[in-house]
């Protein structure tokens, strides 16, 4: 008879630890809110400066391939390939960054005027300026990536000896 009341105490005191006890405390259930909040982060003000280097590496790919392919199909001269390339490395980052500039800048703009015609306050409308993409970031993103892009192309003009070897890289 003592092993069925032994059976009984174990599923009781274990149903009482299944319940969940309700706050006394209003620190304690504070907390405890506090606990639950989930942070979201909001990814689109990265989406601008990203945007711009995927589209800038692969323009400083192409474009730079296709100059230097252009300059090697008159001249055989490596140097002057590498030359052109150099070139093109160097004024292709510029327009990339110059235009990625007036493009994020232009949307940076639009949105703050947006946004001082709904904020009230002045700390609100601070808050809120700090999500707004960066053109400045996007120019060095746009720059940088064209720059790492128009390098691949410029190192087959420089590495390849063979004039139809170079060309066909």
């Amino acid at each position: 008879m003592e092993a069925p009341q032994e059976s009984n105490q174990i599923q009781s005191s274990f149903k009482e630890t299944e319940t969940p006890q309700p706050f006394t405390d209003l620190e304690n259930q504070r907390n405890h809110e506090l606990e639950e909040v989930e942070v979201i982060f909001n990814y689109s003000k990265r989406a601008q400066w990203l945007r711009a280097a995927v589209l800038g590496a692969n323009d400083g790919l192409l474009s730079t391939t296709s100059l230097i392919m252009c300059v090697g199909a008159v001249r055989q001269d490596p140097k002057t390939m590498i030359l052109s390339g150099i070139a093109g490395l160097i004024g292709g980052a510029c327009s990339m960054a110059i235009g990625e500039f007036v493009s994020v800048y232009s949307q940076y703009d639009t949105e703050l005027t947006q946004l001082k015609r709904e904020t009230r306050s002045a700390s609100e409308l601070e808050e809120k300026k700090k999500r707004l993409p960066s053109p400045l970031q996007a120019a060095i993103a746009s720059a940088f990536a064209f720059s790492v892009g128009a390098v691949i192309p410029l190192f087959g003009a420089v590495f390849v000896k063979d004039y139809v070897a170079r060309v066909g890289l």
